[in-house]
């Protein structure tokens, strides 16, 4: 019997949410896990998200995608170079974290940071990236690859949309042509009021905002089925998580 497809949101360094929203979803060693990305900068367990992560390597098929966190952190683990942005927006709590964890397993968490890959199309031609991309020409002929954590104008442009437009209309985004779904993290859906995925035409965003004080998601590709962890902010009582 073949397991589910689940793509799972930006963490932000909720394992105790990450933890909770995998036994409710009844994730096993069947099912497909994508991340999409930001494990870490938020709360103060990125170093347990970040094991749980290599662990679940060795039981599950995992797709790892780099969030823009993941990269301002990995920057900051080869350079030591003080980002006061990074910082501000959730980075010093990874950098607490970390001052307690010791070389070997610091080593170990380079090497998964530098392993992400910038996006991942599956055999259903569906697309999974962090933020999204700008070439009308697909992801894969990005002249900028940062934009894949860094873009916001693909959520942007769906926002925008007029919700009657059809992919035979001349007017409908090149963009969106080349895939069956994207699937995205990085702009919090509580931007809009939400706190569940949203999907607007092809593209489904992820990010319910776990960085903050909402859940994190786990979403079934196939049956778009999902679960959800409780408020991360009621995990962390005693934490304030993102800026």
């Amino acid at each position: 019997m073949n397991g589910r497809t689940l793509v799972i949101g930006d963490i932000h360094g909720a394992y105790k949410a990450l933890k909770q929203v995998m036994e409710r979803a009844g994730v096993s060693p069947k099912d497909r896990l994508v991340f999409l990305g930001d494990y870490v900068d938020g709360w103060s367990e990125s170093p347990a998200v970040i094991n749980t992560l290599i662990e679940l390597r060795d039981t599950n098929k995992c797709i790892f995608i780099k969030g823009n966190h993941d990269a301002l952190f990995l920057d900051w683990l080869q350079t030591h170079k003080k980002n006061e942005a990074w910082l501000f927006h959730g980075g010093q709590a990874t950098v607490d974290a970390y001052d307690k964890l010791d070389k070997a397993m610091l080593r170990i968490h380079l090497n998964f940071l530098e392993s992400l890959e910038n996006y991942h199309i599956d055999g259903q031609n569906r697309l999974f990236v962090h933020a999204g991309f700008t070439n009308a020409h697909g992801v894969a002929n990005e002249y900028f690859p940062k934009m894949a954590y860094w873009d916001r104008s693909l959520w942007e442009m769906v926002l925008a949309m007029d919700k009657n437009l059809t992919e035979d209309n001349m007017f409908y985004p090149q963009r969106l042509r080349h895939y069956s779904e994207i699937y995205i993290g990085h702009t919090p859906t509580i931007r809009i009021g939400e706190t569940i995925p949203v999907n607007i035409d092809k593209v489904w965003n992820i990010d319910t905002g776990a960085a903050y004080k909402s859940p994190l998601t786990i979403l079934d590709v196939d049956t778009k089925e999902y679960w959800q962890s409780d408020n991360v902010n009621e995990l962390y009582p005693n934490e304030k998580g993102r800026n």
